[in-house]
């Protein structure tokens, strides 16, 4: 995890033990956010804020797998190629959601299409297969 250590150098993360009760809450609240993004009558709004909500803690379980924190949400998501291996141009389209998310809360200005929408539901249920794979934490003592 060169990538990421070198980020912890420059300040961008924290290195901290990782911690399985923290990692399966976090999972858990992305499936329930996912679950509830098929829930008819929401808004492309609320489908967008549930959905990117469900990416981030997902983003950031596999950050806390890894044993790695950050409080910086663009940090979380960039490092997604290093604790999923999650390709460029899903990379993207979260760095996309993740500038209409900042629109939206800091400015006001909600701008959610129909296919961002998808793109976005299909990268995080894929991200959720990606992060239900690392497992479960291994303490040090087991290593």
């Amino acid at each position: 995890m060169e990538a990421l250590d070198n980020l912890v150098t420059i300040k961008a993360l924290n290195r901290e033990p990782p911690n399985q009760v923290e990692f399966d809450g976090m999972v858990l609240a992305a499936t329930t956010k996912l679950q509830d993004v098929k829930l008819q009558g929401l808004s492309l709004d609320s489908q967008f804020s549930l959905a990117y909500g469900a990416a981030h803690a997902l983003a950031l379980a596999a950050l806390r797998w890894h044993g790695y924190r950050s409080d910086k949400r663009y940090i979380v998501f960039q490092c997604l190629q290093h604790t999923v291996g999650l390709e460029n141009d899903k990379c993207r389209v979260l760095d996309q959601c993740h500038r209409r998310r900042n629109l939206a809360e800091y400015e006001g200005h909600m701008d959610i299409d129909a296919q961002l929408l998808k793109e976005l539901i299909t990268l995080t249920n894929d991200l959720l297969d990606r992060v239900k794979a690392l497992g479960v934490i291994q303490r040090s003592s087991d290593l």
